[in-house]
């Protein structure tokens, strides 16, 4: 595992494989950064490195967007192995061993630096000096009801009995100079221990850090169990802590390399208008709403801090990359601690996490002596139980033939091996979240809605020696005559080695 402990190392190690364009012209924060970035995500281009930026030339302030979109067919998922210390080639079912085989490791803490040797503390802004506008914070889509500076930052907060510190990523907009208003779901961890200091009548100290060591946001991503720190997870993976320093004007400590660190506290008992801003379902957003108030009592940044943007809406973009990856993991991690034949697991980021998909190992009917229905049903109790499923409305099941990263298989399996009569297992009324555009008023304001595996094994349904074969170009053809078209592929028919070249 190779450990980048700064968004500029991330961004070094991109570059290297072609996976950064940094744009020197001069572009606007209003609106145009944002149509960029989503343009990028729809072309899987390069990460758009920002250098020059209207109304802040001069600062050396930067903008990085895409900083976990897919990239081209060579490496697709590459922005998401580099950040987890992979290399960029890495398939996603490598990617989830990394990440369960983590889970299972004890935690290491974070380190304390000083603070002469935190890049982070390299400008301290207090008092009348805070000014959340210097920095180029786009206004990313064209219905935003403001400029979101929080789009891939890391919230820290700590329960008031100093028990639990919690590392997350929820939406934070400019409200004014020294003002953010933020999106913070009562049922998310922040909003339990944000309703902790509440019912202290105290508001809660956070620190917000943006541009922070590319594993932080897919820990903060992972839904880890409550009272569980994102920072020791990150730990165990590398098997090192990070690096972190006290902050300014809150007891909470910080990630020492982050580009900016914004801290105070969020009110108990104040609200600004937030929103709209477009979410992963990827559907325009109109409706704004009071939400909680950060107060902002200092800001720290780097000499020419870079703030990664994300650009949400249609897949494929960070809320799909992020989210899914880390939850399809900690979801493989509960089926396997549980004791079911789990090969795999990946939630299809072009569903906009709306598929998750679970593979078994193709001897589960052997193993389990049970059927594919009541698989379906003690796969949907553990998916559907708990935070790791909370966003999990759909669940394909199928055997380990089908390769689950590649969406092509994927939807050949589910339209040839479900049957549209008997192939759903239902799961009426269980906790979801909110933001799908299928669900009732009455669904989104109780966070609760039906949820549904969609069984597509077939161990139970054939013997085993009549199982259906995909007719594909590994199981259709002789060996020998495979053997014969790959060699002449280029040399005597013509083809480029690569399929995108």
């Amino acid at each position: 595992m190779k450990h980048l402990r700064s968004l500029r190392e991330f961004i070094a190690e991109l570059d290297a494989i072609g996976e950064i364009n940094e744009i020197d012209a001069e572009v606007d924060w209003n609106l145009e950064i944002g149509a960029i970035v989503r343009r990028s995500y729809d072309l899987k281009a390069p990460a758009p490195l920002f250098n020059t930026i209207a109304g802040y030339t001069g600062t050396g302030f930067r903008v990085l967007g895409a900083p976990g979109g897919l990239s081209g067919p060579r490496h697709r998922l590459a922005r998401i192995a580099l950040a987890l210390g992979l290399p960029a080639e890495t398939s996603g079912r490598d990617i989830m061993e990394a990440v369960v085989a983590a889970r299972a490791r004890p935690g290491i803490p974070p380190i304390q630096v000083p603070a002469a040797e935190a890049p982070c503390k390299e400008n301290v802004l207090l008092g009348d000096a805070i000014d959340l506008f210097a920095f180029p914070t786009p206004l990313i889509h064209g219905n935003d009801g403001g400029r979101y500076i929080q789009t891939y930052g890391m919230n820290i907060a700590r329960t008031p009995d100093g028990s639990w510190t919690n590392w997350s990523i929820n939406r934070m907009m400019i409200a004014d100079r020294n003002r953010l208003a933020c999106l913070i779901p009562g049922p998310q961890h922040l909003g339990i221990i944000r309703t902790q200091w509440a019912e202290r009548g105290e508001p809660m100290p956070i620190a917000l850090a943006l541009g922070v060591e590319p594993a932080l946001p897919y820990a903060g991503a992972m839904p880890l169990p409550e009272g569980a720190d994102e920072s020791h997870f990150v730990g165990a993976l590398f098997g090192e802590g990070i690096a972190v320093v006290p902050a300014e004007t809150v007891d909470l400590s910080v990630p020492a390399t982050a580009e900016i660190v914004i801290e105070g506290h969020i009110a108990f008992d104040e609200t600004a208008d937030e929103g709209p801003m477009n979410e992963y379902p990827g559907y325009n957003s109109f409706e704004a709403s009071p939400k909680p108030v950060f107060h902002v009592s200092a800001i720290t940044h780097r000499h020419g801090a870079i703030l990664p943007v994300v650009a949400a809406g249609p897949p494929v973009e960070e809320d799909h990359t992020g989210t899914g990856t880390m939850h399809a993991a900690e979801i493989l991690y509960q089926l396997r601690k549980a004791g079911l034949p789990a090969a795999s697991a990946w939630f299809s980021y072009e569903s906009a996490l709306h598929w998750l998909i679970v593979s078994v190992t193709p001897d589960w009917h052997e193993t389990l002596a049970t059927s594919s229905p009541e698989l379906a049903r003690r796969v949907g109790d553990i998916v559907f139980t708990g935070k790791a499923g909370f966003g999990v409305p759909k669940v394909l099941l199928v055997e380990d033939d089908i390769d689950i990263t590649d969406v092509n298989d994927v939807v050949w399996a589910f339209a040839t091996r479900t049957h549209p009569e008997r192939g759903e297992v239902h799961f009426p009324a269980k906790p979801t979240a909110a933001l799908s555009v299928y669900l009732t008023e009455e669904e989104q304001h109780t966070y609760r809605a039906g949820k549904v595996v969609h069984n597509c094994l077939l161990a139970d349904r054939f013997p085993k020696d009549q199982r259906p074969v995909k007719g594909s170009f590994t199981n259709g053809w002789p060996a020998h005559i495979r053997e014969r078209i790959l060699a002449n592929w280029t040399t005597s028919y013509g083809y480029p080695e690569r399929p995108e070249e």
